[in-house]
């Protein structure tokens, strides 16, 4: 293995410099994607009263029989008349159950038996009533730090009365992308140049996992350049991200830059294919990954090792989805590196089946598309065989 570190030794390498961050106060209409930093428990119960799970009409329990109808009760509008034997209140799905009234009849189950008269089926007590705290209790655990506020949880604390919620404060990112040979997308290509897609790639992927992009910029492999726009984003991020420049060759200046600033080493090299020359450290609080420069090894590492970072430090689990699947081709096994294969994932009788995308060259950026999952094949010798169940993590 030489220097190489295994990718599970690295991300615990990670996850050990983080510190989460401050909180404050999200109002929900900006909601969506932030990670709650308090508990939740509900301050009232949900339904607030008994109400019609139908239209129809409240009455109380009992047999079929012809009763006087007497005012109606509507969503938002409760009725003053309280329900005696002999006697009903028209009621909307949603409205409150009216005093006395034990049970609802649906409408489907009713005649009009003249003016102010409906003939009602049977009914028992409880019938399409929903009871009061039938959803949420008061006092009820609703939500717990870390959780990711989706649709769902916003509507939840809605429910609630809650117009903010307390949330960790989203990571300041910069993202440098480093090489003499970008073009931005939109330029007229030049001769030996090629259009620059790590900047868009990783900035989505940052944004996904959370975090407000502060600085964007290419770097032209110089070294004063390097070390002047990696020194703006340290003043300016809780994480930095470096694509390029991390190995060794004469125009890879990002590594003398770190440390030239003060940038602590915590590894170099990862055990993985692709994404070996991946680089990580830290000045202070602030995190620094150097991913590789081959845009699929950028995307790779950084749903390995870059999105735990920025998961934790909003105080979200740091864990994506995995699972399991059976392989549909044959794999070559890496003898000491970890293969992270890009594959499309389809449900078969057999369970998941995991599909490698084509080509998986870290150059050929065009493997991601469709990709649903990456397969985790760990090092070894051979191949593992068409059918070959495999640990696979989900992007």
């Amino acid at each position: 293995m030489g220097d190489l570190i295994f990718p599970d030794e690295a991300r615990r390498s990670i996850l050990a410099a983080v510190a989460e961050l401050e909180t404050e106060e999200v109002a929900l209409a900006a909601g969506l994607g932030r990670v709650l930093a308090e508990t939740v428990q509900s301050p009232l119960d949900v339904p607030p009263f008994d109400s019609s799970a139908m239209d129809g009409f409240a009455v109380v329990a009992g047999a079929e029989n012809e009763l006087e109808v007497r005012g109606e009760s509507r969503a938002g509008h409760p009725s003053s008349e309280a329900v005696r034997p002999g006697f009903a209140v028209r009621i909307s799905t949603g409205a409150p159950i009216p005093d006395g009234a034990d049970a609802v009849v649906a409408v489907e189950r009713t005649e009009s038996a003249g003016d102010d008269r409906v003939r009602v089926g049977r009914s028992e007590v409880g019938a399409n009533v929903r009871r009061a705290g039938d959803d949420l209790r008061r006092g009820q655990l609703v939500m717990a730090p870390g959780t990711e506020l989706g649709p769902a949880e916003l509507g939840v604390l809605a429910s609630l009365g809650r117009d903010r919620a307390l949330c960790a404060r989203r990571p300041r990112l910069a993202l440098l992308v480093t090489g003499d040979e970008l073009a931005e997308p939109g330029e007229p290509l030049q001769a030996g140049r090629i259009y620059s897609s790590n900047s868009s790639a990783l900035a989505a992927q940052a944004d996904r996992a959370g975090a407000q992009i502060t600085l964007r910029a290419k770097v032209p492999d110089d070294r004063q350049a390097t070390e002047a726009a990696v020194a703006a984003a340290l003043e300016s991020a809780d994480v930095v991200l470096v694509s390029g420049g991390v190995s060794v060759g004469p125009h890879d200046h990002v590594k003398p830059a770190l440390h030239e600033l003060g940038v602590q080493e915590s590894f170099w090299r990862v055990a993985l294919r692709p994404g070996k020359p991946t680089w990580f450290g830290r000045r202070g609080s602030t995190l620094v990954f150097g991913l590789p420069g081959n845009p699929v090894s950028a995307m790779v590492c950084f749903q390995l090792f870059a999105r735990p970072a920025l998961r934790a430090l909003q105080g979200a689990s740091p864990d994506a989805a995995r699972t399991t699947a059976r392989l549909a081709v044959s794999v070559t096994l890496s003898p000491i590196r970890l293969e992270a294969v890009r594959c499309r994932l389809r449900a078969t009788d057999e369970g998941l089946e995991a599909e490698p995308t084509g080509d998986q060259g870290s150059h050929r950026l065009s493997s991601m598309l469709g990709a649903d999952c990456l397969a985790l094949v760990g090092p070894g010798e051979g191949e593992l065989a068409l059918g070959d169940r495999v640990e696979v993590e989900l992007l």
